[in-house]
């Protein structure tokens, strides 16, 4: 199961942190990535992290002002939002895949067997 949390209304400008806390499964073998859906509008990619070599990879869209990162320890994903935009207000989600996939596939949501519940983020211009 992962569980997400973290989220919260903000104004423009500032910022929240993320939570994904994996339980019952191994955490460090497949990819894990985080996804938002806005109202009317289908499931994006944020970032996503390889669980090789801890590479990460970003949205356009984000790029610059999120950060992904992973405590293998703490079976945890994390998700830093800095100078968060209106835009930026969405349920986001973690998933976790069992394997690793080729990095191309890693925006895919269809590739990701296991999701969070969901944390919504607003943020107020």
């Amino acid at each position: 199961q992962l569980q997400a949390s973290g989220g919260g209304l903000v104004q423009a400008g500032g910022s929240l942190r993320l939570s994904c806390a994996a339980s019952g499964r191994t955490f460090s073998s497949g990819n894990m990535a985080w996804f938002r859906q806005a109202p009317g509008k289908e499931r994006e990619f944020v970032s996503g992290i390889d669980p090789w070599n801890g590479s990460t990879y970003y949205a356009d869209s984000v790029k610059g002002r999120f950060t992904i990162s992973r405590d293998k320890d703490k079976k945890t994903l994390y998700l830093q939002m800095n100078s968060l935009k209106p835009e930026d207000t969405a349920v986001y989600y973690c998933a976790l895949r069992n394997r690793r996939i080729i990095t191309s596939a890693m925006n895919q949501a269809g590739q990701y067997e296991h999701w969070g519940q969901g944390t919504q983020v607003t943020v107020s211009s």
